[in-house]
């Protein structure tokens, strides 16, 4: 699909009887020229019987009209047959009807004015509530149009998970595609230019698909990229509303889906982030650490009017930035407000971890995305995706030993609630290889959430926890004592029980765990457990890998195969349908 290709929507007139397929339009307009010039005024069947499809033996044809390789005749106002005049279709006429048969019934199909089912008021699609754009990542020059192709495939999907789960609701969201890549002209065809001959196929394709990752990081084309995205966004939001009026008036809402590098142009777009405020940043931290040093007084006294100009410097810009704003009101970035921000497959947190964003004290999605510019940050990933990292580490740090939350198959029979769904643990018994990762251990997550701890392999379920657990949750708590060793051995729903070891640790042995038990509290300088911070909203979510899924092979796959999944299309209409299918509920309860 191009732009240059034109789609024809066109409107059915004539159809034929049975399949209730449209003729061609050429054909539909001469008779339908014909037919109104024979018979307008003319009063129809009160009742229009559709099964009645049997051939008027006997009668004349009161009308016809020949079309170039067929011919029409009208037996009545409302019975109305076409015959191919092919040499075959006319041999087996003759033959037929020297037989006793009629024309129409030897080789006459029945023509129908109007579709089989008649048009109602209520014949309309649901109302549009929320929309969803797509962007693409890179490689969209190799294949162009590819966008449109994922976006019908995860539109086509997520009609089937509505049919499903969300028939009750008489809501609908649409999935709309942003293709921002081809009209970008960057550096022209400098680049192909400088491209060697040998290998030719495999260095266009590089040039066609890892080189917008070097675009984006250059100074001179990564505001090109933004600006050509931010535009797209803008368009179509502009346009759909221009068809859809009602949609902003009843509180239309609007999410993103970004794939690959376009999770991070489109946070940069949210953001408003820019390489020059880091570059500022960094400006600051050299001055600081030249404060620090010993210096001469020389150097001390250029370095004061140094200050002092950069001072003045930045108050006239502000100055300047004063008049502008009460002359000139800035448009916002983007024309609307993002509900959700589902990334997948996205290479985001590598790119905010190279611009110094590090793990803070608060569980708040407000430490790499504000609430105010986004409801809610979501990042899907496939666990062998190569490209795809994680976010919730960079919140905060305790969270690179908490597994993702699994992403419900599409076949799940009442499944659990992602808000419900109790964290685990990865790796529990790995020793920490340096001072930074033996400091970690104190962030660890409070049992207020019930954190299950158990070595696993992706897409296994956690369901309990026996003796060789216990025991391996043991093996953390070395050094820290018999007490902390307790806590993993405490029920949340019993009265605390000790578990002693001896030298050998045969008496731990003995002991049997019957039920899950809670991990240690964060263990604070002064001696005391505190309870650990935890985040509001989970962020990474990951897909489970199939039962017979070949990891080597999936992560050449999984990168590309977010499109068609229904396990996807699922998890992001639970969360677009979320208030909407609260709603509901709360009106069905007030009802009963």
């Amino acid at each position: 699909f191009s732009e240059t290709e034109k789609i024809p929507v066109m409107r059915g007139q004539w159809f034929i009887d049975g399949t209730w397929q449209p003729l061609e339009e050429e054909e539909s307009n001469l008779i339908e020229q014909e037919h109104l010039n024979r018979f307008k005024g003319q009063q129809l069947q009160e009742s229009f019987d559709m099964e009645v499809s049997k051939p008027v033996d006997g009668e004349q044809a009161i009308h016809s009209l020949k079309l170039s390789r067929s011919h029409v005749d009208w037996h009545s106002v409302d019975e109305v047959y076409l015959y191919s005049d092919a040499t075959t279709s006319k041999i087996a006429r003759t033959v037929t009807q020297k037989l006793g048969f009629s024309k129409a019934s030897s080789s006459g199909t029945r023509l129908h004015r109007g579709y089989v089912e008649e048009a109602t008021l209520e014949d309309k699609p649901p109302q549009t509530s929320h929309i969803v754009f797509v962007v693409h990542g890179i490689g969209q020059k190799m294949d162009q149009g590819r966008i449109i192709k994922n976006t019908a495939m995860m539109r086509d999907t997520a009609r089937k998970v509505e049919e499903k789960y969300f028939s009750n609701l008489a809501t609908h969201v649409e999935f709309l595609p942003v293709e921002w890549r081809s009209k970008l002209t960057l550096d022209g065809d400098t680049v192909d230019s400088i491209t060697p001959d040998k290998v030719r196929g495999l260095r266009d394709m590089l040039n066609s698909s890892a080189m917008d990752i070097m675009y984006y990081t250059s100074p001179l084309y990564r505001d090109e990229l933004v600006k050509g995205l931010q535009q797209e966004l803008n368009r179509l939001y502009t346009l759909f509303c221009s068809r859809n009026p009602e949609f902003e008036e009843k509180g239309g809402k609007v999410s993103i889906v970004s794939h690959s590098l376009g999770c991070v142009i489109t946070y940069d777009i949210m953001t408003g982030w820019n390489p020059v405020r880091l570059y500022e940043q960094l400006l600051q931290k050299e001055e600081e650490e030249l404060e620090d040093r010993w210096m001469s007084y020389e150097e001390q006294r250029l370095l004061e009017e140094l200050y002092i100009t950069k001072q003045r410097l930045r108050e006239i810009e502000e100055r300047l930035h004063g008049l502008k704003a009460s002359t000139i009101s800035k448009p916002p970035v983007l024309k609307f407000k993002v509900e959700n921000f589902f990334c997948m497959g996205s290479p985001l947190a590598v790119f905010l971890a190279l611009r110094g964003i590090r793990p803070g004290n608060s569980g708040s999605q407000d430490h790499i995305l504000p609430r105010t510019i986004c409801n809610r940050l979501l990042n899907i990933f496939h666990p062998t995706d190569p490209v795809a990292y994680r976010l919730e580490p960079l919140i905060l740090k305790h969270y690179s030993n908490i597994s993702p939350v699994q992403i419900h198959w599409y076949s799940t029979a009442n499944p659990l609630p992602y808000e419900h769904m109790k964290p685990s643990f990865l790796n529990p018994t790995k020793e920490p290889t340096s001072v930074t990762d033996s400091e970690s251990v104190s962030t660890v997550p409070s049992p207020t959430t019930s954190p299950v701890m158990v070595r696993r392999h992706y897409g296994e379920s956690i369901t309990n926890i026996g003796k060789a657990s216990i025991l391996g949750a043991a093996s953390i708590g070395k050094g820290l004592g018999g007490m902390l060793f307790s806590r993993f051995g405490r029920s949340s729903t019993t009265p605390p029980q000790t578990l002693e070891t001896g030298k050998d640790g045969a008496e731990g042995d003995d002991k049997k765990a019957t039920t899950v038990g809670t991990p240690p509290f964060p263990h604070s300088s002064s001696g005391f457990l505190e309870p650990a911070v935890e985040l509001e909203h989970r962020i990474d979510f990951e897909l489970r890998e199939g039962l017979v899924e070949s990891r080597y092979w999936s992560a050449v796959t999984s990168h590309t195969a977010y499109w068609s999944s229904l396990d996807i299309a699922l998890f992001l209409l639970t969360f677009m349908y979320k208030n909407d299918q609260e709603d509901t509920d709360k009106s069905n309860l007030d009802t009963m």
